[in-house]
């Protein structure tokens, strides 16, 4: 069985790295701990792995409702616990009076350490409150290089992971119909757009699947996508339950504000 035909010729590479995952608990008889992973990841590694006899997976955040997960992969015989998972949470302090911190912001000096996105896990923000998971491996690293956020000056807490603020875990479910799965069609049906509308948003690079921006309006989309748009909010793939009799293709899907 061609394993990639299920899925997009760029996760290919994602793909392999799975199998040999996989590979390596099986003959090496010892667990196997990823990076953080996106949503459209976890979804490929649970499909490649599935009920495995000799191979088991478990997937965590840092807290309940996280979207990107590190995996741990184990031999059957293992019980494994959340500090197997090495996260961590980590508040950023700042002068809350006159600063306000985004999403971006974070992300963006973070990813300026020179340091991969898999090694961060969600970044939460409510209201002042401003925190983010990191892979143990980097917590050093981050402790020492991370002076700042956008123009704010900064400290950084570690905190207990039990201490990270509630995620909302709100997904609006929805049942659509579409003619086909590519991303201007998936996007006009949930987000209630036009087609046009859908298109030129996709076009002028406003709309993002898995966090990357996304301008090729014929993209095919697949169960566990995230879909962005800027505006609009996000939404979900939840699962592709098949085709109907007129041969669209029934979509569980999410929405978020």
């Amino acid at each position: 069985m061609n394993i990639y035909q299920h899925f997009r010729p760029e996760e290919r590479e994602f793909i392999d790295q799975v199998i040999n995952w996989k590979e390596y608990v099986e003959q090496s008889y010892a667990p196997k701990l990823t990076d953080f992973l996106d949503p459209r990841e976890q979804q490929i590694l649970t499909t490649i792995i599935g009920k495995h006899p000799e191979v088991k997976w478990e997937l965590f955040g840092g807290a309940p409702g996280a979207e990107r997960k590190r995996a741990f992969l184990f031999p059957e015989y293992m019980e494994i616990q959340s500090e197997d998972f090495q996260v961590k949470l980590f508040r950023i302090e700042y002068a809350k009076k006159f600063i306000n911190i985004e999403h971006r912001q974070v992300l963006g000096s973070l990813m300026s350490l020179g340091l991969k996105r898999g090694k961060f896990g969600d970044i939460l923000i409510e209201g002042e409150t401003v925190q983010f998971f990191a892979a143990e491996e980097i917590a050093d690293y981050i402790r020492l290089q991370l002076e700042s956020v956008g123009r704010a000056s900064i400290n950084l807490t570690e905190l207990p992971l039990e201490q990270a603020v509630a995620i909302d875990e709100e997904w609006n479910e929805m049942n659509v119909t579409v003619s086909s799965l590519r991303l201007d069609t998936v996007m006009s049906s949930l987000f209630n757009l036009s087609r046009q509308k859908s298109q030129l948003l996709i076009q002028h690079g406003h709309v993002k699947v898995n966090f990357t921006a996304i301008e090729n309006t014929a993209f095919e989309c697949g169960e566990g996508d995230i879909l962005s748009a800027r505006g609009y909010g996000r939404a979900k793939i939840i699962t592709i339950e098949g085709k109907t009799k007129k041969d669209k293709y029934r979509v569980i899907a999410g929405r978020k504000k």
